[in-house]
Order: C-alpha cells, then structure tokens, then sequence
C-alpha cells in the first residue's frame, strides 16, 4: 500500500496539514480497500505548535519520512521574513532519509523548504501568488510559475496557496489511479474532481449579481448534448435569454465565455472516455462533440499538453502510470 506521510512543522496551518489524510485517506479501490496508509509526523514526536490556537499532537517522529512513498509538507509559520531559514539542521536532516524513487510534494509557501533543499534547482515550481516574486528573488535557479495551481514535475510537486493543496492531491489520486476512484473521492469530500494546475491561481472578476435568472440549467443540459455541435444562440434559447444577456451573465456566473466553457467539458468528457473505455479514438472524438480525431487532439494537446494516445497509456483505468511532465 502506497504510505503518505505528512510532515507537520511548528506553526503548521491547520487546513493544509488536513488536506492528505482528507483525500488520501478517502481513496478506496472497487472492493472498498484503502489505496493510501495516511501518517502524520513531526520532527521529534512531540506536539506541534499550529499556526491557530492549538497545537497538534502526533504519534510519529521524523523516522517515519523513510517510510514515505510520498511526503507532503504543509505550508507552516509562514510570515514575510527574508532572512528565514527554512531549512534549519534537523529538517534538512529529516529530509536527507527520504527514499531514492519518493515523491515530494509542497502546499502554499512549503516550497521554500524544497527550494531551500535545492530540490527545486531547475525545475519549473509555484508557490502562493503573492510571495512567488520574493520566492523568485531568493531561488533564482527555481523556474517559478507564479500563475498556476499546482505544477507535476515528476517526483517533486508544488501546489499554490490553500485549496490549490486539494486539486494537487486529487490530481495525484486521479495519476495513481484514474478517474473512476478520484471521481469517487470528489464526490465523498465534496471537491471538485478535476482542476488543470495551469489553471490560474487568481482571476479578479467580480461576483455577479443575484437574479431569479442563471445560466446553471442550460449547463447542465449542455452536458447532456456535448456530442453535437452547440450554437450560442441555441444555449441563449434554451435559457430562454437574449444572446447578449446570456452571454455576460454565463461569463458573470463562470467566468469563461460559453465557446470556452463547452471546449472544456469537451476535453473532459473525453478524458474519461479515455480512461474508462476502449473506444476508438476517433469515436471518442465523435461522443465529445469534436468531430475528429485530428480535432480532438489538437484540443488535448492544447488543454492538458499531450495526445489521446499518451494520455490513454497514462491514465487508462486498471493501469496507473506516471505522466511524463509537461
């Protein structure tokens, strides 16, 4: 069984220290067995100081990092001083027991410990959106993304600031075992199943006006009718608006024009079709409303940075494996 484990420094934040045993720890296979052996740890065994008004107790000391298939640090006492060290003796020690082949993975600004490490040297990373210039300045071998929600370079990954910490473990749940049991997850922890890490960290649009009227009925009929062409005015209709009203209040409501949003749920029904069936590519292609094989692979290339076939090797249900970075 794959083993977690979570390394809770002092002044951890408390709702990112609760992100991998949350999701990590609700991954079950079809017969109901657990994928993922969740154990927290400190550096000494001892309680843990969190950044709210409590501490932490734990039962493990920093041995348990050599057990870890995937160690996740939370973002911990994380204030704006340059000087810091973030990598004092005992945790650089802590790390150094880390197994050749693990993965590594950072929430919100704990990527300063992986930077500090030189775990990051060269590689692309994020961190939170307003500390990603001054993370910048002070690891200038980082190729920092300060954009993003998360970034899957392998065995080490990054994940922007709070729920970011979500879409990174889903989307490692959904690496290890397809979208059926990250489907699954989602829905018992209330999440969404699937958000790309390019997707921008902060888009500043304000919150649209309450209205007897919204757009989420269309949607959802939308989906329904993905496999065929869908036109602006046909959506406008069925929600019974003016193309001009549904238009701004779908983009006020989503935050995408309604051609950006139907080319996603496009991708994404065909994800899963490739996931979860044997379909031919170009049938898929047909079910999710692109037309083409050639159609749909330039779409996945450009949503998700691979074709159908490599993403199918990858993701493909009953057979995990580890997509190549992008």
């Amino acid at each position: 069984m794959h083993r977690v484990v979570v390394l809770a420094l002092e002044g951890v934040y408390p709702f990112e220290l609760s992100i991998p045993v949350r999701i990590f720890g609700t991954a079950e296979d079809a017969d109901g067995q657990p994928l993922y052996e969740v154990v927290t740890c400190g550096l000494d065994g001892g309680p843990v100081r969190s950044s709210a008004d409590f501490t932490v107790g734990v039962e493990h000391g920093a041995e348990a990092i050599a057990t870890a298939d995937t160690l996740v640090i939370p973002p911990f006492a994380c204030g704006p001083d340059a000087e810091r060290d973030w990598l004092p003796a005992p945790l650089a020690e802590a790390l150094r027991q880390l197994r050749p082949g693990a993965r590594i993975v950072s929430i919100c600004t704990a990527s300063y410990v992986l930077a500090a490490a030189g775990l990051l040297d060269g590689r692309p990373a994020t961190t939170h959106w307003n500390e990603a210039e001054r993370f910048q300045r002070m690891f200038p071998l980082v190729r920092v993304d300060p954009g993003v929600l998360f970034v899957d370079d392998g065995d080490v990954l990054t994940a922007a600031g709070v729920a970011a910490g979500v879409d990174l473990c889903m989307h490692l749940v959904r690496r290890d075992h397809g979208s059926e049991v990250a489907n699954r997850v989602a829905r018992l922890c209330v999440v969404p199943p699937w958000r790309d890490g390019g997707q921008a960290q902060f888009i500043e649009r304000p919150v649209p006006e309450l209205s007897a009227s919204t757009t989420s009925a269309t949607r959802a009929w939308a989906l329904g009718e993905l496999h065929r062409p869908l036109q602006l005015a046909e959506l406008a209709g069925h929600a019974r608006m003016s193309v001009r009203t549904f238009s701004r209040r779908f983009r006020d409501e989503v935050g995408v024009t309604p051609g950006q949003w139907l080319t996603q749920q496009r991708v994404e029904r065909a994800r899963r079709l490739l996931e979860t069936t044997g379909l031919p590519v170009d049938r898929i292609a047909e079910e999710a409303g692109f037309g083409t094989a050639a159609s749909l692979r330039q779409h996945l290339v450009a949503g998700i940075g691979v074709p159908p076939s490599v993403y199918r090797q990858t993701f493909r249900v009953g057979h995990p494996a580890q997509m190549d970075a992008r």
